[in-house]
């Protein structure tokens, strides 16, 4: 019988918060059951197995992502969104280096079509580079160097590689203004092939 007051959702939650704190790659269902007070074997009435749960908290991540995401842009287009979307991702992967690091899961068919994140989030990407005019070719290109950008540079942060005096803040503002003008002049680089 499962402890009374525990569900699939606050195992899933607790899941979640503990990966921000050891690292989505050190969560295991010994270290949940401590951190709930509860038997492991207490768990598999909510979870299947590690790799369940694991699956479980990328669900989770990966609409907290898209959610916070869309809050940042709603409203919002051009360089604005940009600045947005890119804050509230940058900020998602620091604040919750677990959730985020969760976010990059492969999810089975199964697991994946319980729900419409990873759809919500490539939507929002793609309204946002709208505002450019860039062609179907072009945004998917588009899409993958801001991943490639936003990702990157989130993992160094929250990883301590930025070692420089300089405000990583600053560089991010830096960076995210150059990301427009790149957007802002797709249209050039193609025009010189």
């Amino acid at each position: 019988m499962a402890r009374a007051g525990l569900s699939t959702e606050k195992v899933v939650a607790a899941a979640a918060d503990l990966a921000d704190e050891a690292g989505f790659d050190h969560l295991t269902v010994s270290g949940l059951a401590r951190r709930l007070d509860v038997r492991d074997a207490s768990l598999y009435s909510h979870v299947r197995n590690l790799a369940d749960l694991r699956a479980r908290v990328a669900v989770l991540a990966i609409g907290e992502f898209a959610d916070r995401i869309a809050a940042a842009v709603a409203g919002r287009a051009g360089k604005d969104a940009l600045a947005a979307f890119a804050a509230a991702y940058r900020s998602f992967a620091v604040d919750h280096p677990g959730r985020y690091a969760a976010t990059r899961t492969q999810l089975d068919p199964e697991m994946l079509a319980s729900t419409d994140a990873p759809a919500r989030t490539i939507a929002l990407t793609r309204a946002l580079l709208r505002a450019y005019g860039l062609d179907e070719i072009d945004e998917t290109d588009a899409v993958r160097l801001l991943r490639g950008f936003f990702h990157g540079f989130a993992d160094l942060e929250v990883n301590g590689a930025f070692l420089h005096g300089r405000d990583v803040s600053a560089s991010w503002d830096r960076a995210v203004d150059a990301l427009h003008f790149t957007l802002t002049n797709w249209h050039l680089s193609k025009e010189e092939q």
